[in-house]
């Protein structure tokens, strides 16, 4: 049971830092001045490309560990 609060608050998690990237990419093409919106842009994109696969793994893991629960 501990496993599976776990994961569930990993990914809650992760679904925050998701949704902040995509808010940040957002707040960077409103940038008047080019360098705030590099900065804002590639910051947002690795936000958004860590906390997704982070939020992918671990649905991953507990559907595996859902499958394997099922067998037995």
């Amino acid at each position: 049971m501990f496993w599976w609060v776990r994961f569930i608050l990993f990914s809650a998690v992760a679904l925050f830092f998701l949704l902040f990237g995509i808010q940040e990419m957002v707040r960077a093409y409103q940038a008047k001045h080019p360098s705030e919106f590099l900065a804002s842009f590639f910051s947002a994109s690795f936000i958004i490309l860590i906390s997704g696969t982070l939020l992918v793994g671990f649905i991953w893991r507990m559907v595996l560990r859902h499958k394997e629960e099922k067998k037995t």
